[in-house]
C-alpha cells in the first residue's frame, strides 16, 4: 500500500467555460476542465510534496475516468474510489466576467455520483491506516442527506484512529439553506482539529460577526476548541486585480501570511490550493508555515486556468523568498 499524508473525500465535477469572456448564451465553443474542492486540496497538497489519497464516487464513463485520469496525472492516489455503473458526474459552468460584470457560476449537479454516496461504501478503517490528516468541506455533506451521513461517518472513523481532521466551511447557498449548515456542520466542525473559512461563510452559518478577521478566528477557535483556524482574505479593485492574504489564529497567536497583488487568470479552486498549502505547510512545520505556504501556492494557482494548481514546491518557495517577475531562464 502507498503511504499517504492526507486523505481527501469530496465531490468532483466537469467545469464547462467559455472561451475569450463569452457568455454561455452566445458561445459555441467551451474549454473543459476537472475540479471540486477536495480534489483541488488533494493537487496542491501532492504538488507540495505530500502524499495524498483522494476519496469519491464516480460513475464509470468517460467523464468519470477523465476525473480520475487528471488526479492521478497529478500524482494522487486514486485507489479508493467508489466506482459505480449508474448516476452522472456533476457539471458547471463558469462565465469569466470583466469589470463590471462578475464571474458567473451555473450547476448542473443534482444526483450526481457522489450525492448518492452511503454510508458503508468507503472503506475508511483500511484508508486511514498510516494516515496524518483527513480534509473535507462544507460542499460534501451539503449535496444529500446521505452524504451528509457519509462524510460524518469518515470524521468519526479518523477521530478514533487517532487523525487529526480538517474542514473547509465552504458554505454553497444554492444547495442548502443557513439553518441547515449550522445544524450538520457544527457536528463536523466540533470534531475537526483545523478548520478553514471565511469572515462570510462564519457568519451565514455560524451567526458570528466580530470586528475584524482575527477576533472571528479566535472565537471559532474557541466554541469549537479547534487547533487552528485560517481566513483567508480577498479585495477585489476589479475582477482581474486582486490583493491576497489570509490569517491563522493557532495556540492563542495569529500569524500572518504574505500579500500578494495578483493579474488574475482563474480564480476558481484558489481557496482549496490555499487550504493545500495549508496543510503541507501545517504537517511540515506548524501554523506559521502553514499559512505562508497556503497564500503562496494559492497566489500561484489564481495565475494558470481551470481549477486545478500547476505550481511546484520551487516556485512556491521562491514566491515566498521574495521572487521577482523577470523571466526565470
Amino acid at each position: 500500500m502507498r503511504h499517504h499524508d492526507l486523505v481527501m473525500f469530496g465531490e468532483a465535477m466537469i467545469r464547462l467555460s467559455p472561451p475569450n469572456f463569452r457568455r454561455l448564451e452566445q458561445t459555441n465553443l467551451l474549454d473543459i476542465n476537472v475540479g471540486g474542492s477536495e480534489l483541488n486540496v488533494a493537487v496542491a497538497a501532492q504538488r507540495l510534496g505530500l502524499g495524498v489519497a483522494y476519496v469519491t464516487r464516480l460513475t464509470n464513463n468517460p467523464l468519470g475516468r477523465m476525473i480520475a485520469n487528471k488526479a492521478r496525472e497529478h500524482g494522487v492516489d486514486t485507489s479508493y474510489i467508489v466506482w459505480t455503473d449508474d448516476d452522472r458526474v456533476g457539471t458547471y459552468f463558469v462565465e469569466f466576467g470583466a469589470s463590471p460584470r462578475p464571474n458567473s457560476v451555473v450547476y448542473d449537479r443534482r444526483d450526481s455520483a457522489i450525492a448518492r454516496i452511503r454510508p458503508g461504501e468507503v472503506d475508511w478503517d483500511a484508508i486511514f491506516k498510516g494516515v496524518k490528516m483527513f480534509h473535507t468541506s462544507g460542499i460534501t455533506p451539503a449535496l444529500s442527506s446521505t452524504a451528509a451521513e457519509a462524510t460524518k461517518e469518515a470524521v468519526r472513523v479518523a477521530r478514533k484512529a487517532g487523525i487529526k481532521v480538517s474542514i473547509d466551511l465552504n458554505y454553497r447557498a444554492l444547495l442548502w439553506s443557513q439553518e441547515k449548515a449550522r445544524e450538520v456542520m457544527s457536528e463536523l466542525v466540533d470534531a475537526a482539529d483545523i478548520l478553514i473559512t471565511t469572515e462570510e461563510d462564519t457568519e451565514r452559518v455560524f451567526g458570528i460577526k466580530k470586528d475584524n478577521y482575527e477576533e472571528v478566528a479566535k472565537a471559532l477557535a474557541e466554541q469549537f476548541h479547534l487547533g487552528a483556524v485560517a481566513i483567508t482574505l480577498r479585495e477585489t479593485p476589479s475582477v482581474w486585480r486582486n490583493t491576497w492574504t489570509a490569517i491563522a489564529y493557532a495556540n492563542g497567536k495569529i500569524h500572518r501570511g504574505p500579500k500578494f497583488d495578483i493579474e488574475v487568470v482563474d480564480r476558481v479552486g484558489s481557496g482549496d490550493s490555499f487550504t493545500g498549502g495549508f496543510l503541507f505547510g501545517y504537517l511540515h512545520d506548524g501554523p506559521a508555515a502553514a499559512v505562508r505556504y497556503g497564500v503562496a501556492i494559492s497566489a500561484l494557482k489564481q495565475t494558470n486556468p481551470g481549477d486545478l494548481c500547476w505550481a511546484t514546491c520551487e516556485e512556491t518557495e521562491r514566491l515566498l523568498e521574495g521572487g521577482g517577475l523577470r523571466i526565470v531562464r
